[in-house]
């Protein structure tokens, strides 16, 4: 089997030439990311222990918009890391300018949006993230899309924009709901399968149950997910760093699907990397070896 992490964060330590944004650490603490850095050396590390065959370097929001240790990341480890690109959403013109460098990048596969902060939040709605759609469109850039509330609202673009892929981050849950508390949101994303341009990150599970892992108390929400969206539209991701302080590894949250809940192999083939590298257009080994000759994304 071919696994993908569809979510982890990266970072270097902050540092005068390398500030946080103001109030990161009081967020990181909020959303259960370890303080200290994370850095691709560990990751790989981890990856390699887990089975992880790469993963998707979402650059953390407490670095700003820069992307840079992503890209170093990315090149250091050459097939390991593909990157989902911060960009500045409130500003159109420097936006605009890094989607065309983007749609040329080796390693950045795509973007991710962001709309659950206080500053982003009625970005989707506002018009301020109105330029984003169109031109990611006609570049043809993927879209991970962070906006629990606004389910309606990312219906009505996906139609509009039917070339565009969207992928909703972590079952589209709210931040801190746990238990049956998810299901609604769950219900929200999963009703999105009527646009076939939409797929869902089925990440960082352990973060929403209060029950002791695997977790089995949410299992039928991440199923309702599956069954609507089918296994090549939901995929497997971790959010790492929320976890590791907490008792669990990559490798648990490997088994949490292929060990615990009820997939077939089918499914899992699809669910842990065959569906987001089929979504990024990301070639596919023919072996799980790094480094294998390459082969394109089935259909």
């Amino acid at each position: 089997m071919f696994i993908v992490d569809s979510q982890i964060h990266l970072w270097k330590e902050e540092t005068p030439d390398r500030p946080w944004v103001p109030g990161a650490r009081a967020r990181i603490r909020l959303n259960g990311h370890r303080e200290e850095a994370f850095l691709a050396e560990e990751a790989v590390s981890l990856m390699d222990e887990a089975g992880i065959n790469r993963a998707l370097i979402l650059p953390p929001s407490w670095e700003g918009d820069r992307i840079d240790y992503a890209l170093e990341s990315a090149e250091k480890y050459d097939g390991r890391f593909g990157i989902m690109a911060r960009v500045p959403q409130n500003d159109p013109e420097e936006g605009e300018r890094l989607l065309h460098f983007i749609k040329d990048s080796e390693h950045i596969k795509g973007v991710r949006l962001t709309f659950h902060r206080p500053q982003d939040r009625n970005w989707m709605i506002d018009g301020t993230n109105d330029w984003y759609w169109p031109l990611a469109e006609k570049l043809g850039i993927p879209t991970m899309v962070h906006a629990p509330i606004w389910k309606a609202e990312l219906g009505k673009i996906a139609e509009k924009h039917p070339d565009l892929k969207i992928i909703i981050d972590h079952m589209g849950i709210m931040a801190r709901c746990v238990d049956d508390a998810i299901g609604y949101w769950v219900e929200e994303t999963a009703d999105l399968h009527v646009h076939p341009n939409i797929s869902v990150k089925v990440s960082a599970l352990p973060g929403y149950s209060t029950q002791p892992f695997p977790n089995y108390n949410i299992e039928k929400y991440v199923h309702e997910v599956v069954d609507k969206m089918g296994p090549e539209r939901a995929h497997f991701g971790t959010d790492i760093t929320r976890l590791l302080g907490h008792g669990l590894t990559w490798t648990d949250t490997v088994e949490q699907f292929t060990k615990y809940y009820t997939f077939s192999a089918e499914e899992l083939d699809w669910i842990m990397g065959r569906g987001i590298c089929k979504v990024l257009d990301w070639d596919i080994p023919e072996t799980a070896g790094v480094g294998a000759t390459s082969a394109k994304a089935e259909n």
